[in-house]
This record gives C-alpha cells, structure tokens and sequence, in this order.
C-alpha cells in the first residue's frame, strides 16, 4: 500500500477520509490532501509506533522495480520514500503544534526528526538493494518568501538528519535529488555541503530562486531540475512567451551541464490548452534537436 493511502476510512457523500500507516487521518476529497488528525497529539513518542518497514512496500515491490527497469535500459530510474523527514513531522503531530514544537518544544522535536530518519533510513536500506539510479526525496522547506522554520532551526534540526539520508544514498553508490517547493536561496549553501546531488523543483516565483542566478551562483556544484514558471510562465503566459523561456532555459542553464528541463510543479488546471499544446511542442522540438 501506499504510504499516504494505505488504509481505507469513511465516505460519506463527497467526504473520503482515509487514515495512512503512520495513523494519520486525511480528508482526500480536497486539493491537496488535507490533513484531518494528527496521530500525536501531545508532544512525546511514549504513546506511538512506527509502522514495520514491510507495511510501506508492495509485497512484489522488488520484482516490479527489476522489471521495470529491464524493460526500460534507457531510463534514469528513481524511487521515493514518499513524505520527507520536515514533512512527516507535521503529518505527525499537525502543522500548528509541528511550528509550536519548534519554538518551545525543540528538544521533543529533534527527537522526533532523529527516530523520523531512522525509520526512514530502514525504509532507504531496502529501497537502495534495488537497481535504481537515485533517490528522490521529497520535503517542502520553503515557502514563497524563504524556509518555513526559518535557516537557523533548519540547519539546527533538519540538515544533520538530511545529512544522514544523502550520505546513505551515496553509500550505495547512487544519486540523491530533493523535491523542495519555494525559497531555499538561503540554504544552497548548506545543502551543497551536505551532498545533495540534484535539487527539484527551482521554482522561479519564490524569493532568491532565479534559476539563471542560482545557476551562475552554484551551478558548478550541484545540478537544478524545473525552473519552468508554473506560477506564471505556464498558465499566464502567452504560447510565444512559453516558447522563448524554454529556449532561454535550453541555452543558458544547461551550459557546462547540470541542468534538468522540467517545469517547476505539475500543470494547473488554470492553463490554457494552448499553453500547454505550446509548452509539449516546445519540448519535443528541444527533443529532436538533440536526437
């Protein structure tokens, strides 16, 4: 099962809640998932259990990733753990109370990041026997104007924990990449530091994430992947505008490699369908090109 959806809960007309295997209640009948009950509701672990390692995998998962990966001998093959570390904190224990533990609570909360990674270094452990190419994880930092709990108890709480990870990865001799939404101008530094291979998303509309500065700044030490406005590019601007930025995209941040084309996040439902007919015409072009 997966993570998020592994046990089934009520439905009732267009409300479907369903519980995950952390013990987590989400109402899935909104966009996104909204989470409805946190399974901790104090802060301390003496009441919680981690669910098995064997409970977030698919019995055959090991044959299907095999043969996927046989049919595809092209393909760079990623796998991922689902929520990041920062994000099953407040899956955990609620947005709010996660903030608050922070602030006030902040021995109780590197406690709970510290086991957080440990179980998901048992679940990378056996993610890692598996013929992939990397490891995408995937834990929402930021925000629009900077790092939600902001660079100082990141680097306090977070980065050792990522640390971790990213080093367990490059133990089995593949590639970590990190999912991450908004402002993490901040924090480039540190996260070259620790290992991080490629960064995801580069979404243009944030603070500091310019992807054509963050390419001059950094682009010699780690590799950027999206960078395509999806907040503004995508479904506000017109076809011929899309066009060009892809081609400024090609030409400038993928000079001396280390660059992914990609658009930020995943296409809203505000884009014109002439934008996204621009935007796939514009890509397979880049396609040709190169083949």
């Amino acid at each position: 099962p997966h993570p998020l959806l592994g046990i089934p809960g009520e439905r009732t007309g267009e409300t479907a809640i369903l519980s995950d295997l952390f013990g987590a209640r989400w109402a899935m009948h909104k966009r996104p998932a909204h989470l409805v009950e946190p399974p901790i509701k104090e802060p301390n672990l003496n009441t919680f259990t981690f669910p098995p390692v064997e409970a977030c995998f698919e019995n055959d998962w090991e044959s299907q990733v095999s043969n996927f990966v046989a049919e595809h001998p092209d393909y760079f093959i990623l796998a991922s753990p689902g929520f990041g570390i920062f994000e099953r904190t407040w899956v955990l224990r609620g947005f709010e109370d996660m903030l608050m533990d922070v602030a006030v609570n902040p021995e109780f909360y590197c406690e709970l990041i510290t086991v957080i990674t440990d179980h998901q270094l048992a679940i990378l452990d056996r993610m890692l026997k598996a013929p992939l190419d990397g490891i995408l994880f995937s834990d929402d930092w930021g925000y629009q104007e900077g790092v939600l709990m902001g660079p100082g108890r990141w680097r306090r709480f977070v980065k050792p924990q990522l640390q971790r990870l990213y080093a367990r990865v490059h133990q089995a001799g593949k590639i970590a990449l990190n999912h991450v939404c908004g402002s993490v101008r901040e924090i480039m530094p540190d996260l070259i530091e620790i290992g991080l291979d490629v960064l995801e998303s580069v979404q243009p509309e944030a603070k500091g994430m310019n992807p054509y500065e963050l390419k001059s700044e950094f682009g010699q030490h780690i590799t950027f992947w999206g960078g395509l406005g999806s907040q503004s590019t995508i479904p506000y601007g017109t076809p011929l505008e899309i066009r060009n930025e892809v081609g400024r995209l090609i030409s400038e941040m993928s000079v001396g490699g280390g660059y992914i084309l990609a658009p930020a996040k995943g296409i809203q439902p505000e884009t014109p369908v002439e934008n996204m007919a621009a935007l796939v015409e514009s890509f397979i072009v880049q396609e040709m090109a190169e083949g």
